[in-house]
């Protein structure tokens, strides 16, 4: 399929209630020749506003850690689990990610990325399952590297903290940065 006749046949979805308050879907953003595909958990405000993933103070410090290792965003592609905004930023709930993780595989197939960098905990639980890989709790598996070879090819998976988690506590951008040293390894 296409990439613009995806995104296309995304705009209108209405498979469960995040529908019903969302500004606009948030479909993805970056390149979708990328070598590293990141993965969110949902938009929040500021996405959900302007259509784009991680653009509010979450979105601020991926970008410093992008740069931290020499990339842009455009040269990276970005999405989420789910495309609409929970209300109140609320966790997502497993009727949303069930519906919407279709659009997360599609993105992953088109893409095609060398790395998927799975940023929290609801994202590395998802991206783990669907590839049969034993998980953990985020705080004891991020920055591992996971090895995969499907009949796609070969590719890696390095859970991260969710960028969000350091604005809470500081403590971890630390964590992320040396987390990032591990995905541009990777590369």
């Amino acid at each position: 399929m296409d990439y613009e006749k995806f995104k296309e046949g995304i705009k209108g979805c209405e498979k469960c209630k995040l529908h019903e308050n969302r500004t606009q879907i948030v479909i993805g953003d970056g390149t979708k020749e990328a070598d590293i595909l990141f993965v969110g958990e949902a938009p929040g405000r500021q996405e959900d506003k302007k259509g784009r993933p991680f653009v509010g103070r979450a979105g601020n410090l991926l970008d410093k850690l992008l740069e931290g290792i020499g990339l842009d965003r455009e040269k990276v592609y970005i999405t989420n689990i789910v495309l609409c905004r929970p209300p109140n930023n609320r966790d997502p709930e497993e009727e949303e990610l069930e519906k919407c993780t279709n659009y997360l595989d599609k993105h992953i197939d088109l893409v095609d990325p060398e790395v998927i960098v799975p940023l929290g905990s609801f994202a590395t639980s998802y991206i783990l399952d669907k590839y049969d890989l034993d998980g953990g709790s985020i705080s004891s598996i991020h920055g591992e590297v996971y090895s995969v070879s499907n009949l796609q090819g070969q590719f890696k998976i390095v859970p991260q903290y969710h960028p969000a988690a350091a604005l809470y506590n500081p403590e971890l951008e630390e964590v992320l940065e040396e987390d990032f040293e591990k995905v541009e390894e990777n590369i």
